[in-house]
């Protein structure tokens, strides 16, 4: 009779997740966070109240004239943060000057234009011959913050985020919610939520539960999907209330606590953010905001190519049976005139012209 030693019989491929953690903490993390909406709204201090991190100490505060002749900029912030032994490198892409001037036509220009320089640029260093060492510079997240003094959205809003949905995650905020009552706040979200789906504003979806998945976590990921959009209050500044130091504002009336869910959405945003979804959210940029970009592109060059093959005869004249790529950063008249320079050398080289040569007899 033969005994297994179920030692022997294990083969040990359960123990990958631990490698790939291993593995993954030695490298660190990056995520890349935007943040947009016109000034005043509490852009600032809620990233530093979600991060507990001053990236904004250097600022200059424009008044209401600069304001007015400010165009939109880009600015970037990046801040190394480290949490039991995690380390994650986090940009936070600010645009201030969206939405300030008299005429905001086509402001969000600059801000899709630089969203696409990224996945250009990420384009670029995957099609390179050193891919080792690529940085990851995508735009993961945009906070899309929306005034609570309105009726709902405002056009420049539904422009905005029409113009960048297809690109990025967009997850609307409404901002300064201690400006409003609760039926307010409740009110104000429907009719939000309801202008969304009128105007096919395609926001970031959260992923649905698995069936195996426990009731609470259940519970937790539709509550998040019903706090859309997210009713945030920010602060930096530590109050004491009931004998507790928090941090919150302190009104006449009462202490407004951040990190309260009967006050305001900001726990369910920061943990959206950093703990359940911050993967998610790098995984829809991957897999379909760029690989819609990179498909684009390759269409494009694809194109461009037969196009410039039909009309030269590359094919027949120069023996060439190969697509020729598209230079990275060219333009269409640069590339080409890079294919005709090309052409021009292989007609005109030794070989080509032993080709043309007649046979001789002898």
């Amino acid at each position: 009779m033969r005994v297994f030693d179920h030692d022997k019989e294990y083969v040990g491929f359960a123990t990958l997740p631990n490698q790939v953690h291993r593995k993954s903490v030695k490298k660190g993390f990056d995520f890349t966070l935007m943040v947009a909406g016109e000034s005043g709204l509490g852009k600032s201090t809620l990233v530093n109240s979600l991060f507990l991190t001053d990236l904004y100490k250097d600022r200059n505060l424009l008044n209401a004239e600069e304001r007015i002749t400010q165009t939109v900029e880009i600015t970037k912030h990046t801040v190394d943060i480290e949490e039991k032994g995690v380390k994650l490198k986090l940009t936070i892409v600010d645009t201030p000057g969206f939405g300030d001037a008299v005429n905001n036509t086509e402001c969000w220009k600059s801000v899709a234009d630089y969203i696409d320089q990224q996945f250009e640029q990420y384009f670029r260093d995957e099609s390179g011959l050193n891919r080792k060492n690529i940085q990851d510079n995508r735009v993961h997240c945009c906070l899309y913050f929306i005034s609570p003094f309105g009726h709902g959205l405002r056009p420049l809003d539904v422009e905005f985020m029409k113009a960048l949905h297809e690109k990025v995650n967009i997850v609307p905020v409404l901002a300064k919610a201690d400006t409003l009552t609760p039926a307010e706040v409740k009110k104000k979200k429907i009719k939000i939520r309801e202008e969304i789906e009128q105007y096919g504003i395609k926001i970031y979806q959260f992923p649905d539960c698995d069936s195996d998945e426990d009731e609470d976590f259940k519970q937790q990921d539709q509550e998040l999907k019903d706090s859309i959009p997210f009713a945030v209050i920010g602060s930096n500044t530590v109050v004491e209330a009931k004998g507790k130091r928090v941090r919150g504002r302190l009104y006449p009336w009462g202490i407004v606590e951040v990190e309260n869910p009967a006050h305001c959405d900001f726990v369910k945003l920061r943990n959206m953010l950093v703990r359940s979804h911050m993967q998610d959210l790098k995984d829809v940029t991957r897999e379909t905001h760029y690989e819609n970009y990179r498909a684009h592109c390759i269409q494009s060059m694809t194109r461009m190519v037969v196009k410039e093959r039909n009309r030269n005869k590359l094919t027949r004249e120069s023996g060439t049976d190969f697509p020729i790529p598209m230079v990275p950063g060219a333009t269409d008249t640069e590339t080409e005139k890079l294919i005709r320079e090309k052409d021009e050398e292989v007609r005109h080289s030794p070989t080509a012209l032993l080709q043309k040569q007649p046979l001789e007899t002898y």
